[in-house]
């Protein structure tokens, strides 16, 4: 009786211990350095252990030499995660994803739909002890369908999320 109150409490403290390390869904803010976002709305949800999906809802607001005009954008990325190391809760991670936008402006040369296809990789931190979680990504993109293309259908774009885990 001693041994099975003792294996279920080694497997019940290593459950536990498993799920403080990682994290189902969060939501937060991500702080974008491309052309179709400069910030956006983040939501990240882990479909498995490994596997995640990032959707972000941007904006990107432009003044060129007095002409106005505001991009609005919605990006999708797989991401699959690895350790780093020993270090409790901090990730690598690789994918790619697609980005739909478009680009509101009164000249017609400065608006349509863009999309755009891009692979990413980036580092994610869950802290132990609160539930927060920061990511640093980079995600070049390049456009398929442009209707206005600043950047000639190529574009960096690496971003600083902070998000909220429940």
């Amino acid at each position: 009786m001693k041994i099975k109150l003792t294996l279920l409490a080694f497997f019940a403290a290593f459950a536990v211990t498993a799920s403080a390390q990682d994290y189902k869904n969060s939501i937060g803010i991500r702080l974008g350095s491309g052309y179709y976002d400069v910030i956006a709305a983040a939501f990240k949800t882990f479909i498995s252990q490994p596997a995640a999906l990032e959707f972000d809802l941007g904006i990107r607001p432009y003044s060129v030499a007095g002409d106005n005009w505001t991009n609005l954008s919605l990006s999708g990325a797989y991401q699959h995660h690895f350790p780093i190391g020993d270090i409790e809760g901090f990730k690598w991670f690789v994918g790619g994803g697609l980005v739909l936008s478009n680009t509101f402006s009164s000249f017609d040369d400065r608006k349509g739909f863009n999309a755009g296809i891009f692979p990413t990789g980036g580092v994610d931190y869950k802290l132990k002890n609160a539930p927060f979680a920061f990511s640093a990504d980079i995600r070049p993109t390049i456009t398929i369908v442009s209707g206005y293309d600043y950047y000639n259908n190529f574009y960096a774009n690496g971003g600083l999320t902070a998000r909220y885990i429940f």
